[in-house]
């Protein structure tokens, strides 16, 4: 991604932190990335294609965190412990990705648009047309990865892996929905839920 295009997703991030997506003014966003108001539309057609590619980044970036787990050279049961800690840290330290993987949009947040196609002249990779999965969509996109990164590419789907990644995410999310006490380890309890899965293999 474009320098130019970082700054002003960071800017419009920083921007989000401090007041609800309402009041973040266009303006204040190319201010704070130090470029024109004019660039900034340029580069993403509207605010509302602004927060599209803003949530495509935070989600993006969710993503990239679970590839880094499942890329441990460790157990599977140890791998998918390591997707469940990242899913709750990511989902605490990040409003975007909360509402994301959770599907509970507040109004300080800028709603998710699943827009398909649009007129604007601006190029569909700068507006983002796509928008960003649903939280059953992005829990789906994880348990795909975890299946391929346990299971290998080119073998044959295995259900039950299918079924041990996806329980995996749904723990995870469990304890973003209804945290736990301090000394709860989500990863823990991933660990010993498909650790008997891995067991029984």
């Amino acid at each position: 991604m474009p320098a130019a295009r970082e700054s002003l997703l960071d800017a419009a991030y920083t921007a989000l932190a401090r007041r609800p997506w309402p009041g973040v003014r266009m303006v204040d966003v190319a201010a704070v990335a130090g470029v024109s108001r004019q660039t900034l539309y340029n580069e993403f057609g509207s605010k509302d294609g602004l927060a599209r590619a803003l949530l495509r980044r935070e989600t993006d970036g969710y993503l990239h965190g679970v590839e880094r787990a499942l890329a441990e050279e460790r157990e599977p049961a140890d791998r998918l412990a390591a997707v469940a800690a990242w899913t709750v840290g990511a989902a605490r330290g990040n409003a975007l990705v909360r509402a994301a993987l959770t599907g509970c949009w507040s109004e300080r947040l800028p709603a998710p648009s699943r827009v398909g196609g649009s007129t604007s002249s601006v190029p569909a990779q700068r507006r983002a047309d796509a928008g960003v999965p649903s939280s059953a969509e992005l829990l789906a996109l994880v348990r795909d990865r975890a299946v391929t990164a346990l299971g290998g590419r080119g073998r044959p789907r295995d259900p039950e892996l299918a079924l041990a990644c996806e329980s995996a995410v749904r723990l995870a999310l469990s304890y973003v929905v209804a945290p736990a006490r301090n000394d709860d380890d989500p990863a823990e309890l991933v660990r010993g839920a498909i650790g008997r899965w891995v067991a029984a293999k």
